[in-house]
């Protein structure tokens, strides 16, 4: 595993995770186009993360008996159909169907992230794990941002053309660029998706671990998604370009992931988790207390992400460090158990939103982190990370 290969890595997999959040910032535009609710807008959301899990569940375990260097360009081709029929759409009914068929389709990033595990050694998996996992974060903040741009230029259809265009070019580069590695495994498929939940079910460590994750996506998605009504309402009234802009001052988190990378290749991924989980609940409060400030809003997002995805690195490594000989199948459980709890953070932060407003969704979201926080604290107290935490090198 090269850094140059890590890059075309995390470019492909930010192009690829982009895809689940084109819609984000448009929801309220979206929504006033077909003549929905705020709460039914947000179901492009949810059923887009619904359908995330449901590829990553279904689909990424593949990528230990498969050539992942056919299957992974022809899901991204796949993703480039699913966001033209997005473009496309008649209906609002439409709509939510490719919303769901786009998450399914866009799992190209959960298969290059343990394919880099698989092609890094020891010394360096953390380190290049962060180059790809940041790609991933950059992709989804910056998916935002450009979509608020060419939505307020050319309207919200022309950003899923766009978006299709992006993905048709990425899978024909990882056409070229993928390695071949051997299949690390020769069992059937009904086999192969029933030991994604044995590889959970015989580790302790691993299911404490997707339990941190969760409670991460969970908090990260209900944020993000609330954020979009809130920026657009007042006292802030912002248009979809500039709601969009907005997602920029995220990019922080990118850096937190590659420094979480190496704080786990040294060691450290344990004090780092809870740094990262005390972040999140100070960002929550600062959320609530942010009022008309735009300002304090930004700062509880550039918090919030950089707590939040340098946690979500930390975990990933970890799980990689248990189960050797089944990353995509871990990495399956991990990113599925995220999503649906992505989805049901974005559900429970629209209707929240929709019935009692901002403070209370704030709260909740500080609810989650003090919960993640009492599970790291359990957890280490038990030692039951201490078997799956060790440097390398």
């Amino acid at each position: 595993m090269t850094r140059p290969l890590a890059i075309v890595f995390a470019v492909a997999g930010g192009v690829a995770v982009g895809n689940l959040y084109w819609a984000q910032p448009l929801l309220e535009l979206i929504g006033r186009d077909f003549g929905v609710s705020e709460s039914s807008a947000g179901l492009i959301v949810t059923l887009t993360q619904v359908g995330y899990a449901l590829g990553v569940l279904l689909l990424v375990p593949l990528g230990d008996v498969l050539r992942r260097s056919r299957f992974i360009p022809v899901m991204m081709g796949l993703s480039a159909l699913a966001l033209l029929g997005a473009a496309l759409a008649p209906g609002y009914g439409v709509l939510l169907a490719m919303s769901a068929a786009i998450g399914v389709t866009t799992v190209s990033g959960q298969l290059l992230t343990p394919l880099t595990g698989d092609l890094a050694d020891d010394a360096t998996r953390g380190q290049m794990i962060g180059i790809v996992g940041s790609g991933l974060l950059i992709g989804i903040l910056s998916s935002r941002t450009l979509s608020g741009l060419v939505a307020g230029a050319a309207g919200w259809r022309a950003i899923f053309v766009v978006a299709a265009a992006l993905s048709a070019v990425v899978s024909i580069i990882l056409w070229r660029a993928v390695p071949e590695t051997a299949p690390k495994a020769t069992i059937g498929y009904g086999a192969l998706i029933g030991s994604v939940f044995v590889v959970v079910r015989r580790t302790r460590a691993v299911r404490w671990t997707l339990a941190l994750g969760a409670c991460g996506f969970a908090s990260f998605t209900m944020f993000w998604t609330v954020m979009t009504f809130r920026l657009a309402s007042r006292p802030f009234g912002l248009d979809v370009t500039q709601i969009g802009l907005v997602s920029l001052v995220g990019l922080v988190g990118a850096l937190a992931a590659q420094q979480a990378g190496r704080l786990s290749d040294r060691g450290w991924s344990l004090p780092a988790t809870v740094v990262a989980w005390t972040l999140a609940l100070l960002s929550w409060g600062i959320a609530a207390a942010s009022g008309a400030s735009l300002v304090g809003l930004l700062a509880a997002v550039v918090l919030l992400d950089v707590a939040v995805q340098g946690q979500n690195l930390l975990n990933q490594v970890r799980l990689f460090e248990v189960a050797p000989d089944a990353r995509s199948r871990v990495n399956t459980a991990f990113v599925f158990t995220n999503f649906v709890a992505g989805a049901l953070g974005s559900a429970l932060g629209s209707n929240v939103y929709a019935l009692a407003g901002w403070q209370p969704v704030c709260a909740a979201g500080a609810v989650i982190a003090a919960l993640a926080l009492l599970l790291w604290a359990v957890g280490a107290r038990t030692g039951t990370f201490t078997a799956s935490v060790r440097p390398s090198g």
